[in-house]
């Protein structure tokens, strides 16, 4: 009974094991580079980032756009009362006047952004009663006052047509920034999609070479016991065992560290185990430096971003330029004013208020801080327009080095495929030394990791080639790869834009 029970126990322990086994297959995701840049593309805290970026700029725009429509305002006093003694100048005596007063006041105003004037339309209606001690007696009566106002500056800049263009630039600045961060991001999860690779790969190689170097460390052991090698054999094979599992260990420490990069860059769950599933497989694509330098320079957006930095620049000029300058302010109002103690005859004998102010600031010397500061702006301007240049050399720089070394990567890869099959060759003829007794542990070792390492450079290589071939297509916005060019403004779409 006691041996049923035990069996029981254990075939239940077994079970259980099998089904957690199973459920760790389950959970754990076999990540491609198209899934990982699927992924990040909801998922990653800097596209997030530069996409608050472009919702912040937008709405910035939106609401300048809005204050460029009418303006509808009511303000509404439902209680205003006074009481206070007064001298009269013309009897020379002192009285006390006590108010009580009620009005609403309606407004539409409307900016004008071709003169960066305003116009307004207001109306105010209310109810006053007034009591004088020097009168005794006691008016109450219903107003209306209906004026229209225009209020234009006058010898100077149009600030809504400057602040509109402003916001308008610094959108479109932000998109570009969110164009160029989605392109980065593509360059940014392949490297760290390809180091979880390479860690895999070299997690891999270090499983195989401890079991290579336990075959060998039990053939030797076996012929130290046989009496037909020498102890410090074993004691070689022993240290290369070690050395062997301290490698493994290395690997396992590095492969879960770059996952974690990987996992935390694409905004995933850090708990959410991932296993890389890659293509590394490399084609030649046929380049043209010509066509890439022709494409980068049409298209490349940081281009744009310099031209914008030189029209802001301009705007601060201007603004300078306003300091301290001639200029004026009309202020014009025709409207009409109407009162009684009825509430229909209100306008039985209307009151016309019309009135004209025009304004001058007329400067007269500031000690030369005007020339100064635009002196200065100018400077500005120029060192922009000197970036913008200088942005499109770099630019042509950036794809022929990119260019040279794609040409360099296939011929490291044609290097490192021939060193990966001769040191494959040379561990297996050493190796059959080794069983047979004509060499030592230290030297075969050497010839494994001989080979290991090349194993690691083949791969290295082609990842190599792949990223080079991706910054070519970020630095001239042009995909060889599909033979077409990048459009900047298709990156520009997102959800919510129009």
């Amino acid at each position: 009974m006691k041996t049923k029970i035990k069996l029981m126990q254990k075939l239940a322990i077994a079970l259980f094991l099998m089904a957690a086994a199973t459920f760790a297959v389950q959970a754990q995701e076999a990540l491609t580079l198209e899934r990982a840049l699927s992924i990040a593309e909801t998922g990653s805290p800097d596209l997030k980032l530069s996409l608050l970026n472009l919702e912040r700029y937008q709405k910035n725009l939106e609401a300048q756009r809005a204050a460029l429509k009418s303006r509808f305002s009511l303000q509404v006093n439902p209680v205003n009362y006074s009481k206070q003694r007064r001298f009269d100048n013309r009897v020379s005596e002192w009285y006390t006047n006590e108010n009580f007063e009620t009005s609403t006041l309606f407004t539409v105003a409307q900016p004008i952004l071709i003169t960066d004037g305003t116009i307004s339309l207001t109306n105010e209606f209310g109810w006053s009663s007034n009591n004088s001690s020097s009168s005794f007696t006691e008016s109450e009566v219903f107003f209306n006052n209906l004026y229209l106002n225009l209020n234009q500056p006058l010898f100077t800049y149009n600030t809504l047509k400057l602040q509109l263009k402003e916001l308008e630039l610094n959108f479109e600045n932000a998109r570009i920034s969110y164009a160029m961060q989605y392109l980065n991001l593509e360059r940014r999860v392949t490297e760290f999609f390809y180091n979880v690779y390479m860690a895999q790969m070299n997690l891999s190689i270090a499983k195989d070479e401890l079991a290579n170097t336990q075959k060998s460390y039990d053939i030797i052991k076996n012929k130290v016991e046989a009496g037909l090698a020498a102890k410090e054999e074993e004691y070689q094979a022993e240290l290369n065992l070690a050395s062997a599992k301290s490698t493994l260990q290395n690997s396992e420490v590095t492969f879960e560290n770059a996952k974690d990069q990987l996992k935390l860059y694409l905004g995933m769950d850090l708990f959410e185990d991932i296993m890389i599933l890659a293509d590394v497989s490399v084609n030649p694509v046929p380049v043209d430096l010509d066509k890439a330098i022709e494409n980068g320079l049409e298209s490349r957006m940081e281009l744009r971003q310099r031209e914008i930095d030189v029209e802001t620049s301009q705007f601060d000029l201007i603004r300078t330029k306003a300091q301290n300058e001639f200029r004026g302010d009309m202020n014009l109002r025709f409207g009409i004013t109407g009162d009684n103690n009825e509430l229909g005859n209100i306008y039985q004998n209307p009151t016309k208020s019309p009135s004209v102010g025009i304004s001058f600031n007329i400067p007269i010397f500031d000690w030369g801080e005007r020339k100064a500061r635009i002196a200065a702006a100018e400077a500005a301007i120029e060192s922009q327009e000197l970036n913008l240049n200088e942005e499109k050399k770099q630019i042509v720089v950036d794809i022929r080095q990119v260019y040279r070394n794609i040409l360099n990567q296939l011929n490291q890869i044609e290097l490192a495929r021939q060193n990966e099959r001769n040191a494959q060759l040379t561990y297996e003829i050493n190796l059959e030394r080794y069983e047979n007794g004509d060499l030592t542990g230290m030297d075969l070792n050497l010839y494994q990791n001989q080979l290991s390492s090349q194993k690691v450079a083949l791969s290295q290589a082609l990842i190599n080639y792949k990223i080079e071939l991706l910054n070519l297509k970020i630095q001239s916005l042009y995909d060889f790869e599909k033979d077409e060019a990048i459009i900047p403004e298709e990156l520009y779409v997102t959800d919510g834009q129009e």
